[in-house]
């Protein structure tokens, strides 16, 4: 990175361009209820924002890989519905897309969220005139291979986008997948500290800076504090 900062910012959506919380745990409370199971506290199922569902369903509480498929199904069910529009846009989130915008920088999304679900999030909010380019997942399915990892995700970014010096590009989220699809792909990261992700998860995934704010990373981005 020069003095003028980095030419292309990928972010991630939930826990850093968003506050989905609601929508995934209420999605997540639904597929379990298929299960006769239940949450004490929705915080517990946090640990849902980011990951693939299918890994998170069999990590988090030991289903099969065909559990874990039937759960998925369960949770689109109601994501579906009303999931996708149970978020909040994180507050100066949106300014801080319009400042990059106005810089010259080319904002682009990188999330692990399927493709077609990112769209719907960022458009059912009034981001999509920020975004050069919309990046996510691809639909989980039964069987088969799909691209699903945050390391897929940026790289299928990156071709799309034509990013060749990686150097060039800032990677911006909130969990340690953030940290290590960017570092994968030679990429720098900033890790938000107002999304689910901890100061010690962000830390020990070796983020390149954090951020305590919407502010925060667009300075950084631009090149405006100090290494």
């Amino acid at each position: 990175m020069d003095k003028k900062g980095y030419e292309y910012i990928l972010f991630d959506l939930d826990g850093t361009i968003v506050d989905s919380g609601e929508g995934i745990t209420n999605a997540v409370m639904y597929a379990l209820k298929a299960f006769g199971m239940s949450v004490a506290d929705r915080s517990e199922l946090y640990c849902f924002i980011g990951p693939p569902l299918m890994d998170s369903f069999q990590r988090f509480f030991g289903f099969s890989r065909e559990e874990a498929w039937r759960a998925v199904t369960e949770y689109r069910v109601y994501y579906r519905e009303k999931g996708l529009y149970e978020n909040t846009v994180y507050p100066g989130t949106e300014d801080m897309l319009g400042r990059l915008n106005a810089a010259g920088k080319r904002v682009i999304l990188a999330t692990a969220k399927p493709e077609e679900f990112a769209k719907t999030v960022i458009e059912h909010e009034g981001l999509g005139k920020y975004f050069a380019f919309i990046g996510g997942a691809e639909m989980e399915t039964a069987s088969g291979r799909a691209r699903q990892r945050k390391d897929e995700v940026i790289a299928y970014v990156m071709e799309s986008c034509g990013i060749t010096d990686p150097k060039r590009a800032l990677m911006v989220g909130d969990r340690a997948g953030d940290v290590e699809g960017a570092a994968a792909n030679g990429m720098d990261c900033v890790g938000v500290l107002y999304g689910y992700g901890s100061r010690e998860e962000l830390e020990g995934a070796g983020a390149h800076r954090l951020a305590q704010s919407p502010e925060e990373v667009f300075r950084i981005a631009c090149g405006l504090e100090p290494e």
